[in-house]
């Protein structure tokens, strides 16, 4: 009896909660409404494409049939498995986003925990300001500004360290400069952007804990390790598992506007090397079977790591 009261409990709670969720759709509607168009965008240009990644296992001719013609099994992805230019190029992938995530994760932490402790307003917003505009300049502004400061000839790093009696370097076609310059770039133009999100955190900590806090004696410093940080540890958390998830993906335009032949060694990646195996080479199977293989490892990623966090900190996405 006792498990059929408890099914029945169960029924109900489920048909209350449906019941509230229409309720709560009738009342705001027009809210509700505003999920329309990204629902769409995301069926038509996430969702529905998906079908596309059964050329991977068939043979695809361009000219032919959408799905490709004959069913070639995984006969390209043991292709990119014993292809060594792959192995480079997801090496080269891995090396970017790790470092990546070393150097750019916990600069926005930082900055905006910096930008908390000022306080005059007028500077704090003009900093702020200031710090994020650099990620709404497109890529192809962000290349050309990197071209014209890294410039053998008139760039501005070049004609410093002509001033200090050293030789010009030409950065853009030295293999070994390639990853300083994008994890660079990236942190200039991602950390003011990626604190709005931390300093939204921060805003949500009660001041009366700070005031607990100083009444019992504790200094900003051990403010910020006492409370500061164990308040938005939480958003810390679900961005790193984002950002794990998104290991495999890094700057494809930027790398394709700022890599040459000269630079491939270190500069290629998984995303430049479909574009060039199926936008240039029209070897579409093959470029899917890639980019397939990049997804099912963003994923297992993104879950992994979401499985750590909830058994070490019960805090995860799902």
């Amino acid at each position: 009896m006792a498990i059929n009261a408890g099914n029945i409990n169960e029924v109900e709670l489920k048909s209350s909660l449906r019941k509230e969720t229409v309720k709560s759709i009738k009342k705001d509607w027009q809210l509700y409404s505003l999920l329309i168009l990204p629902i769409i965008y995301y069926i038509i240009f996430k969702y529905g494409p998906l079908y596309g990644n059964i050329i991977a296992f068939r043979k695809y001719v361009p000219g032919g049939p959408v799905y490709g013609t004959d069913w070639v099994g995984f006969r390209y992805f043991k292709m990119f498995i014993t292809d060594p230019t792959f192995w480079n190029v997801f090496k080269n992938n891995i090396i970017l986003s790790i470092g990546s995530l070393i150097f750019g994760f916990p600069l926005p932490i930082i900055f905006a925990l910096l930008l908390n402790e000022l306080s005059n307003g007028l500077f704090k917003r003009v900093v702020q300001t200031t710090s994020y505009l650099p990620h709404f300049l497109s890529a192809v502004i962000v290349a050309e500004i990197i071209m014209e400061m890294l410039s053998p000839s008139s760039g501005v790093i070049n004609m410093l360290i002509k001033t200090l009696g050293g030789e010009p370097i030409n950065f853009l076609a030295s293999p070994e400069w390639f990853r300083p310059i994008y994890w660079i770039s990236g942190i200039w133009q991602e950390t003011g952007w990626g604190a709005i999100i931390y300093l939204a955190a921060l805003s949500n900590i009660s001041p009366e804990l700070y005031e607990a806090a100083a009444i019992d004696g504790a200094g900003r410093w051990q403010q910020t390790v006492h409370i500061t940080i164990p308040g938005i540890m939480p958003t810390i958390i679900i961005l790193l598992i984002l950002n794990i998830g998104g290991l495999m993906g890094v700057g494809f335009e930027k790398i394709l506007l700022l890599y040459n032949p000269l630079t491939y060694s270190t500069a290629d990646v998984i995303s430049t090397y479909l574009y060039r195996m199926g936008l240039e080479s029209n070897n579409f199977s093959y470029a899917t079977a890639i980019g397939l293989f990049e997804s099912i490892i963003g994923f297992t990623l993104v879950t992994v790591a979401n499985y750590i966090s909830r058994k070490l900190t019960d805090t995860s996405l799902w």
